[in-house]
């Protein structure tokens, strides 16, 4: 990747001297810098405001009850995962995070949650052998099944998307969100759909 963002600036900066648009070059970077950097100024305090939400939640007990409602869905999306395992409660820290917007603190639940899920798999091969289970370094149907549904998670509450538009001037930057409900609710049905239909090939 760095590769690659290094060329792409250096075949810029060759195209544009080549062209004599070297000046405007220089302009566009400025001009980027200072918005990036009034976005960051805009972005921290909308993420400040619903991360203190989000623990005005935690708090209150909510957080704590939409983990459970999650059990049964968790038991569904993962049935391999026994239920008492500490894996389920990252899985679930990291989908409520995710319904809410806040990506930026689903994150480490979801790396979390890939380690235990990774120390299930070690267990599995030392139990049943690295025949039915492939080896240590293989990911686990159930870490795809989660990396997938991470991805193409439901969302509530679109918190960048809405201050990207309120950065750029909008109007009305919540207006996004029913579509936002919309889109995600058929990307995480879809990804549900296709876990499901994938046979778990870990095992023979």
């Amino acid at each position: 990747m760095n590769y690659l963002w290094a060329g792409m600036i250096l075949v810029g900066v060759v195209y544009a001297a080549f062209h004599g648009t070297l000046p405007n070059v220089t302009t566009a970077a400025l001009d980027s810098a200072k918005e990036a950097v009034t976005l960051c100024i805009t972005m921290l305090g909308v993420m400040s405001f619903w991360m203190g939400l989000m623990k005005i939640a935690e708090r209150a007990g909510m957080i704590a009850g939409f983990t459970k409602l999650l059990k049964p869905v968790l038991r569904f999306l993962f049935p391999n995962i026994p239920r008492d395992h500490i894996a389920n409660e990252y899985l679930a820290t990291n989908m409520v995070a995710n319904i809410f917007g806040l990506g930026w603190a689903a994150t480490p639940a979801g790396l979390k949650a890939m380690e235990e899920l990774q120390k299930l798999n070690e267990e599995r091969c030392k139990r049943y052998g690295t025949n039915r289970y492939r080896d240590y370094d293989m990911a686990t149907k159930e870490m795809c099944d989660f990396l997938i549904i991470n991805i193409s998670s439901l969302q509530l509450v679109p918190v960048n998307i809405i201050a990207y538009r309120a950065q750029y001037g909008s109007v009305n930057p919540t207006e996004i969100m029913g579509p936002a409900i919309a889109a995600t609710t058929v990307g995480t049905l879809a990804a549900i759909i296709f876990c499901k239909l994938v046979p778990n090939k870990g095992e023979s």
